[in-house]
């Protein structure tokens, strides 16, 4: 009988310990994370000699760049949001999952399980992109599997008995839309009658990494000013809640057309603009919020992040936040007018049958 179980194997320097876990990726549906578990095989040297084996959940939080660092300043935060003793093994009972149970039955009874439960409230795994010529470490949160041996979970761990496998929290898009996004802005003028309208409406709240974004624009001038341009863009916007002014922005895609302007005074003008935000049209960027793993080749722009209630907001490290910008152009004298929607951009949640098929197999 062959069952479909995708398995990663990472062994520690001294090839003593051995970690499987059949899955890297971990779900956040805002009110609980998936729990973590995993494998833990050792040596018969090991098991002889009793050693006492650890496996934490560490949550690695840097906020500044590693080339700025001094002798005793860090820009850095490492975390230990879980540590459990793997081996031997204390009294608790554990829901093993079907992975576990099949890998302890092919492992042999040196394979110890662990399940560990990341905090709801932790954040999600999320990197700011570097330059291509930047070889340090990047900017972000991210999370690991860290295996070592020990006489205590506090004891410093040896590199060449310690496994680090880094692992990601993601969150996928809800199953229902929200509602429609519209807003009308005005803007009337010093010593000129009437005002300048600006309608803006996407066609839904929420959209799917690499999805079309329809911005639907419409202008009423019944003011004397003269429209030159209209301008559409998606800006991501990045808080790093650590910084009081940690809060920046960057346009990832943007549309730019004089079509049916200039607009004179008394008309009016409708417009549909398409956008479409990517990571490849912004590859070369630096401070592009991406997704927790910069090396992998499929990574995107980093998802937006859901909170549960504003209250939660200062435990996230890095908060992403997406939104489309409409800006009408007056000329030199009369200024601008701009709109802002806010959207949700989030990977849909996969089927269990693409999840089978994306998966690897080993024989029971």
């Amino acid at each position: 009988m062959v069952v479909n179980f995708k398995v990663f194997k990472k062994c520690s320097p001294n090839n003593m310990i051995t970690l499987y876990m059949n899955r890297r990726e971990f779900v956040d549906s805002v009110t609980q994370v998936e729990p973590i578990d995993g494998i833990v095989v050792l040596d018969d040297e090991y098991v002889r000699q009793n050693r006492k084996i650890f496996v934490q959940l560490v949550c690695n939080f840097r906020y500044g760049r590693e080339d700025d660092e001094m002798i005793g300043l860090r820009f850095q935060k490492e975390l230990t949001l879980v540590s459990q003793q793997v081996c031997p093994q204390q009294k608790q009972d554990l829901q093993l999952t079907k992975m576990q149970e099949r890998l302890l039955k092919k492992l042999g009874s040196n394979a110890f399980p662990f399940i560990m439960q990341m905090p709801p409230s932790s954040p999600a795994s999320v990197v700011l992109q570097q330059r291509a010529s930047d070889e340090s470490q990047p900017c972000g949160v991210q999370y690991f599997v860290k295996i070592f041996t020990g006489d205590s979970d506090c004891d410093r761990s040896h590199r060449r008995s310690t496994i680090n496998l880094g692992i990601r929290k993601v969150q996928y898009a809800p199953t229902k839309q929200g509602i429609q996004p519209c807003t009308v802005v005005r803007k009337d003028f010093l010593l000129s009658p009437g005002e300048l309208e600006l309608e803006v409406t996407l066609d839904k709240q929420l959209y799917h990494h690499g999805e079309k974004i329809a911005v639907n624009i419409c202008v009423r001038n019944n003011s004397n000013k003269v429209v030159k341009k209209v301008k559409a863009m998606v800006q991501q916007g990045v808080d790093v809640v650590l910084f009081q002014n940690g809060q920046f922005r960057n346009t990832i895609a943007f549309m730019e057309t004089s079509e049916g302007c200039p607009l004179n005074p008394g008309s009016s003008l409708q417009k549909v603009m398409y956008l479409v935000p990517t990571l490849v049209a912004n590859c070369d960027r630096a401070g592009i919020a991406v997704e927790g793993d910069i090396k992998r080749k499929d990574t995107a722009l980093a998802s937006t992040t859901l909170i549960a209630s504003q209250d939660a907001r200062d435990a996230f490290g890095i908060i992403v936040s997406y939104a489309v910008k409409v800006k009408l152009f007056l000329g030199a004298l009369g200024g601008e007018l701009c709109a802002e929607l806010p959207f949700i951009l989030m990977h849909p949640k996969p089927s269990r049958k693409a999840q089978l098929e994306a998966e690897g197999s080993i024989e029971a």
